[in-house]
């Protein structure tokens, strides 16, 4: 389960004060209800309440992001179903930028050459009495056997974007010597600990508000399940650094 198709869904940007426009639709070849919970917004449960529909059905949300930070947004459809679509990868982000920029603690504007967008999901897929994983015809199928690895709140596959080698190898994420990068780190479900091995948070929104002061020099940071948050790092030496987790067995 998805939004456009893949994991996280995209990054939406915009700025501080404008109108939000979203159209969502359940495909007629869809066998379950769906709707969208953006944290940046308010009331109607983030859009939620506003949203729910059914196979073959669209609706239109709008909504002003008055807020500026990095926000997660999921489908919320009730009961048992929020985390089971939360972790079946149903999740994005949006970003709602100030309208005079980014500032540093000190209120000296920040700038910035590129965004890097990381998703972390994690995956509850049930495995047969051989231990291999198992795989269902359609969602509900899997339902039941997913709800009780759920349960214990240990994940089967955390991975950045989706997939093992998302960001890795021929899909690595490449910056200049001299560029500055803003990361933007969703995590809708657990918290994280996001470390850039050979590199550092120059500024760090850690929960992912702008109109808080960034924290500076950071060698990790959390991250709580739920949000998303941001960072700022200027690469000065040429080579290979490494984003992961810094809670190790999960890295």
């Amino acid at each position: 389960m998805t939004f456009n198709g893949s994991v996280p869904g995209p990054l939406m940007v915009v700025h501080q004060d404008d109108y939000v426009e979203l159209t969502l639709v359940n495909p007629a070849s869809n066998t379950l209800t769906h709707n969208i919970d953006f944290h940046a917004s308010t009331g109607a449960l983030g859009g939620g309440a506003l949203t729910i529909i059914q196979p073959g059905e669209e609706v239109k949300l709008r909504f002003k992001a008055t807020r500026p930070g990095v926000f997660v947004y999921h489908c919320a459809p009730g009961g048992a179903m929020v985390p089971w679509h939360v972790v079946s990868g149903m999740n994005g982000a949006l970003m709602v930028l100030p309208r005079d920029g980014l500032k540093d603690r000190d209120g000296r504007p920040l700038k910035y050459d590129k965004v890097f967008y990381i998703g972390e999901q994690d995956f509850y897929v049930p495995r047969d009495k051989d231990g291999n994983f198992k795989r269902y015809a359609k969602p509900m199928d899997g339902y039941n056997d997913m709800q009780e690895v759920m349960k214990g709140l240990v994940p089967s596959h955390i991975v950045f974007n989706g997939k093992v080698g998302a960001l890795t190898g021929k899909n690595a994420l490449t910056a200049k010597v001299g560029e500055t990068v803003l990361l933007v780190h969703s995590q809708a479900n657990r918290d994280t600990r996001p470390h850039l091995i050979g590199g550092h948070g120059d500024h760090v929104w850690a929960t992912g508000k702008f109109n808080n002061p960034p924290e500076q020099d950071l060698e990790t940071w959390l991250i709580p399940g739920g949000a998303a948050g941001a960072s700022l790092y200027t690469f000065l030496q040429p080579g290979l650094y490494t984003y992961l987790n810094h809670n190790l067995i999960e890295a």
